[in-house]
This record gives structure tokens, sequence and C-alpha cells, in this order.
């Protein structure tokens, strides 16, 4: 053994404890050197796998179990009211002023929530002028049925289609240039007057005209016209969400309606299809071929698609989410957010019924 050192430790033992420290040392070293290569590394890896989205899942829309409720009960409490409306009022002198009375009010809190719209965007469009040639317009429909009231039958005469736009638009017009404060607004506040009251008043007139048909082939013709209409759009709607929700990946107009998907377009179609075989095998509408079934369920699905994405654009334009302000339905938004399909869709499946089935 060596004769130790003044401190303890002989030469050989200070040796390698001096080699062991420096291999520790050079391990460590060469440990961080590694762990700062890999950062840089993985750093911008996983940056560029997140930009390009080779590593990062299209997020999957949340499907709202609770709001799904609140519209499911919302929708049932209207459907009693609905169907007993078109299973005993169709084709009766009340049901048809039932009806009429029930379009007046829908066209009134629609045209409310398209002119608070304007209104929330700086523009000052009329409120009771566009109420006034939306009402009517529903009144030319109504009294275009044909249709009987009491024993008297209608005169579609009395107010022809022409008369009700001269006289509406007159109201607008002249109405804006003695009582609009906001006269550097006039142009876009009138537009939006005008579209207001041809958007309600059509598309809610044409439902009326549907309600009051008549046929010689079935009994309460224009009750199932309705409730066709309603069926089919419904249940498009209705695939939509499901299929949209639980399905949905690739996005269908991403800057108009973020949450809808190619996915849930074609749950819209599968639905409609469904919805016009439901009339038909049901006996509701009983003349409806296959041919028919297909082509109504595409006719109204497109249609009812873009009257969703058109109603949405405004609803983006205006930085809201449903259209309702202030009053809304519980589940289903606004007004605005129940007809948007129905608006459209009404006058396609009058015009098919009209020019392919000859009625009206």
């Amino acid at each position: 053994m060596p004769i130790s050192s003044g401190n303890g430790d002989s030469a050989d033992w200070r040796s390698q404890k001096r080699d062991h420290a420096i291999r520790m040392a050079t391990k460590h070293l060469i440990g961080q050197i590694k762990g700062r290569h890999m950062t840089k590394y993985k750093a911008p890896h996983t940056t560029l796998k997140a930009e390009t989205g080779a590593i990062t899942p299209p997020v999957k829309p949340a499907f709202d179990q609770r709001n799904m409720v609140v519209r499911i009960s919302t929708a049932l409490v209207f459907a009693v009211f609905f169907l007993s409306l078109l299973y005993w009022g169709g084709g009766t002198t009340w049901g048809n002023l039932t009806y009429f009375g029930l379009m007046g009010v829908s066209i009134f809190v629609g045209v409310r929530e398209l002119t608070l719209l304007g209104r929330k965007m700086g523009f000052n469009p009329s409120l009771y002028a566009a109420t006034a040639l939306a009402w009517l317009l529903l009144m030319h429909f109504f009294l275009a049925s044909r249709s009987a009231i009491g024993e008297q039958p209608l005169d579609p005469d009395i107010l022809p289609l022409w008369l009700a736009m001269v006289f509406g638009i007159g109201i607008i017009h002249f109405g804006a240039l003695f009582f609009d404060e906001k006269r550097e607004l006039t142009l876009p506040s009138q537009a939006i007057t005008l579209m207001g009251a041809l958007y309600m008043g059509l598309g809610l007139g044409f439902q009326q005209r549907l309600f009051m048909l008549d046929s010689k082939t079935v009994t309460n013709t224009g009750g199932r016209m309705v409730l066709a209409l309603y069926i089919i759009v419904w249940l498009g709607d209705t695939g939509a969400y499901f299929i949209g929700s639980f399905f949905g990946r690739h996005k269908l107009a991403p800057k108009v309606s973020p949450k809808k998907s190619w996915e849930g377009l074609v749950g819209n179609y599968l639905g409609n299809v469904v919805g016009a075989w439901l009339m038909k095998a049901t006996g509701v509408c009983p003349d409806w071929s296959p041919v028919d079934v297909v082509a109504l369920g595409l006719l109204l699905g497109t249609v009812g698609q873009l009257g969703d994405l058109v109603e949405s654009t405004w609803k983006r334009s205006a930085g809201v989410k449903d259209s309702n302000i202030g009053i809304g339905i519980p589940g289903h938004g606004g007004m605005l957010d129940r007809v948007d399909s129905l608006v459209f869709a009404a006058p396609a499946l009058f015009a098919y019924v009209h020019y392919v089935h000859g009625l009206g």
C-alpha cells in the first residue's frame, strides 16, 4: 500500500477519481448535446406535421345532448298543434283561416328578425313597410287558391300579384322618403326592407297556397301537401344533424357555416328521400310514383340546403349565431332559423305538383 500523502489520498486513487470524473462529465455533456439536438429536431418536425395536417386529426363536432332534448321537446309541442290543424282543418273554412293567421304571425316575426339584423349592421329597414308588403303577398295567395270561405268561392282577381307588389313597394319607397331619418342609408335600408318582405311573403305565401290546394282524387289535398313538405324537410334536417354530428369531417362551406359538412349533406339527402318515401308508403301522398319520391327528395333537399346557407350568410354578416334577437324558439333559434329551408322548399314543391301533377 503506498504511503498516504498529507491529504490522505494516494496518487493512484487520485488518478482513478480524476478519470472517473472526466468520464461522468463527458457522458453528461454528450447527453446534453443529444437532448439539445433532439429538441431542435423534433420541434420543427412536429410543427411541420401540425401545419400540414399530417398528425393533427380534424376536430370532431361535439354532440350537444342537452340542446337536443330542448329541441325535441319544443318540436313535439308544436307538432301536436300543427298536425291537428292539418288533419282536422284541411279543406275547411276554419282551417284555412287559422292557417292564414298562423302564416301572418310567422311573417311578422320573421320580418322583425331580419329588420333587427339590418339595424344591428347600422342600416334602418322598416319593419312596418316590410310587414305590409309581406301580408299583401300572403293575402294574394290566400285569394288565389280559389277555395271556398263559407259558401262563396274566393275571387283571385280581387288582389292580383302585380297589384300587391306595386302597392307594397310604394309603401316601402314613399315611406322611406318621408319618414326615414337616416337618408344617407336609404338605398341599403330599402333593399333590406324589400328583401325581407319578399322572402317571408313569398315563402310563407306558397305554404298557404299549398294548404288550400284541392283535388278530385284524394281528400284534404292541401293538408297532405303541407305535411309532406314539413316531413321531407324535417327528416332531411334531422339526417344532416345526426350524420354531420357523428361522422362530419369535411367542411361544406367553412366561411359561411363552419359546422356544416359534406357528410351532413349526404345525410340531408337521405332524410329527404326517406321522408318522401314515407309520404307515399303511408298513403299521405298515394299518387306519387317512385320517380316522384326520388325527384322530390333531391329537389327539396337541394333548395332547402341552399336556403339554409343563404340565411347563414346573413347571420354571419351581422355577427350573430341565431336570427332571434331578444325572442327565440327554445332549442331552435329564431323564426328565420326555422323557415330558412321551408321558404325555398314550399315554392319548389308547389311548382312540382302544379306542373307534374296538375294541382292548383
